[in-house]
């Protein structure tokens, strides 16, 4: 099954890839895709093209972290600023190739995605969604 991972600040946490590991040893045959929505920083004005270009660096260095845990990663790439849309497009993009979705956000009381309802609100696309919470 091909697994689409949402994280951001989150990507490189060892709860993230302790995750990954475990939907492993359930499902040896998991592929991960990684998707790194282009939140910009809090409070910051921002340039649009350089939170991706940022998002964009994240995820492959995220990629370089899980696969150098034995994480398969099969694609890393940026979204959309909103993970709700990035997840959407990705979705829309690719019908049907995605079994799950594991969402990957801090602790209540820091995460923007909580407070955003982003974990019960990716339900809508109709797939199982793991929600690993990691720490700051």
């Amino acid at each position: 099954m091909r697994y689409l991972v949402v994280a951001h600040r989150t990507a490189k946490s060892p709860e993230l890839a302790a995750k990954l590991r475990e939907i492993q040893a359930q499902d040896p045959e998991a592929r991960f895709v990684l998707l790194v929505p282009a939140v910009p920083p809090p409070g910051w004005v921002y340039e649009e093209n350089e939170v991706r270009r940022r998002a964009e660096e994240e995820a492959q260095a995220a990629r370089r972290a899980l696969e150098a845990q034995g994480i398969p990663v099969e694609e890393a790439k940026a979204g959309d600023i909103s993970p709700l849309l990035a997840i959407e497009e990705e979705l829309l993009a690719h019908p049907g190739a995605y079994g799950a979705i594991v969402l990957s956000t801090l602790p209540p009381g820091l995460s923007r995605w909580l407070r955003l309802d982003v974990h019960t609100q990716a339900e809508r696309f109709g797939l199982p969604v793991h929600h690993v919470i990691a720490h700051a």
